[in-house]
């Protein structure tokens, strides 16, 4: 729907995202030519969802774990003149 459409239906009272209107729409047909816009099956659509959710987050077989721990500033400015990653100098100092 175009902006000057939703603005004239919005004045006669008429909602928008009226659902029926969208429903009475004729559905998208793939033409069997072109395998790239052939539209998903719901299986397919969840097999992408599942597998976009495990992308997220730390590797699975991590063996690190997030935590908090406080140092003082001088502590801090030493582990960061040393430069990045900081993160993994001050891992291998713990290793005393």
């Amino acid at each position: 729907m175009a902006t000057n459409e939703m603005h004239a239906t919005r004045k006669g009272g008429e909602s928008n995202t009226d659902l029926a209107k969208v429903r009475a729409g004729t559905p998208y047909v793939w033409d069997g030519k072109n395998e790239d816009e052939r539209p998903l099956t719901r299986e397919e659509m969840q097999a992408g969802i599942e597998a976009y959710r495990k992308q997220r987050g730390r590797p699975t077989g991590s063996d690190k774990e997030s935590t908090t721990i406080r140092f003082d500033r001088d502590v801090l400015a030493a582990f960061r003149a040393a430069g990045p990653p900081s993160s993994t100098v001050q891992a291998q100092n713990a290793r005393f």
